[in-house]
């Protein structure tokens, strides 16, 4: 799936492009398929908003944003919700638990979404391994550290079919043995579907070999 910011302004970044430049913000950008694209968002500089535009949690912008030639803003909710389903997964900065269920649960929730279900619960165990999670899986997620938290985020993530995974500071609380784990596991995964990932983060990194670098 393409995706196309064609000359995207927040409504809060309105009057604020040109204290700083900007690859993004007022520019025609074309995601294609398969692409690794880093995004470095210094502080302040609409790097959650970006995700949430792309994740159609927020419309307040003027500009176009298409996805496969198709204006996200003419999708009703279930095409929506088939895009999120199937096209699109997130990690999300706050990352959006339910802390009253255990991290297994959190993780199904998205894993039997789909019928028949994408993953099994063997990949969950393989995921969670992978990610030195799997002695926790049993615990509510609100007593979990946050860098648990953030890893079964991504499990959860990679639970479905997608061909873009979105993340917003996936890995702002592992450590380096940890982002490594990561971000193999999330490698493995992109390159086993064919999939385009958008990692935003505060600072440049070589977690992945990116194919584009885009600048808020």
């Amino acid at each position: 799936m393409t995706i196309t910011l064609d000359h995207i302004v927040p409504t809060p970044l309105r009057g604020k492009l040109a204290a700083r430049p900007s690859t993004v913000w007022n520019k025609h950008v074309l995601l294609t398929p398969g692409q690794w694209v880093k995004v470095t968002a210094p502080s302040g500089t609409g790097k959650t908003t970006l995700m949430h535009l792309l994740w159609q949690l927020r419309t307040d912008y003027q500009g176009q944003l298409l996805y496969d030639g198709t204006n996200a803003g003419a999708f009703k909710p279930p095409a929506l919700a088939q895009l999120r389903q199937t096209q699109l997964s997130v990690v999300f900065q706050d990352l959006r638990l339910f802390g009253q269920l255990t991290a297994r649960e959190n993780i199904e929730l998205k894993r039997v979404m789909h019928t028949p279900a994408y993953c099994t619960p063997a990949d969950v165990d393989r995921m969670a391994e992978a990610l030195g999670i799997a002695h926790i899986l049993q615990q509510k997620a609100s007593i979990c550290s946050y860098g648990e938290r953030q890893r079964i985020a991504i499990v959860r993530a990679l639970m479905q079919p997608f061909n873009w995974l979105l993340m917003d500071e996936p890995f702002s609380h592992l450590d380096q043995a940890n982002i490594a784990r990561a971000a193999s596991l999330i490698a493995q995964e992109c390159q086993r579907r064919g999939a385009g990932m958008l990692l935003a983060d505060l600072e440049d990194d070589t977690h992945f070999a990116y194919h584009q670098h885009l600048q808020l």
